[in-house]
């Protein structure tokens, strides 16, 4: 479970921030991560809820937006949105695609 470390690292960086700015705690935080992202959502959220408790973020609200996928076919050029990691192009069917938007995982902002 991949998720319950990438949980870990978004608690550092807001430890990070909350500590230059001397809080106590975080009001909201916001994520982006996208479609094609490896991140499995339903344990993405169960790692959250284990994982904050009792720390900076355990009130924070957390806003996800998700970003879609969108690929760029190497064999005929073609830009097309991906529901999936391993879409092919719809024009030439081509598997040699060039992801452009929606392996992203940022934390956007916090509110303190």
């Amino acid at each position: 479970m991949h998720e319950l470390s990438i949980v870990m690292s978004i608690l550092e960086i807001a430890d990070a921030e909350a500590h230059k700015a001397n809080a106590t705690h975080i009001e909201e935080i916001e994520l982006e991560i996208g479609q094609l992202n490896t991140i499995e959502i339903d344990a993405f959220n169960f790692a959250w809820e284990q994982a904050v408790k009792d720390t900076i973020l355990s009130k924070a609200i957390k806003i996800i937006h998700h970003t879609a996928g969108k690929g760029k076919c190497m064999e005929c050029g073609h830009l097309f949105t991906m529901e999936k990691l391993y879409d092919t192009c719809e024009n030439c069917n081509s598997y040699f695609v060039e992801i452009t938007e929606g392996k992203e995982l940022k934390v956007k902002s916090i509110t303190i």
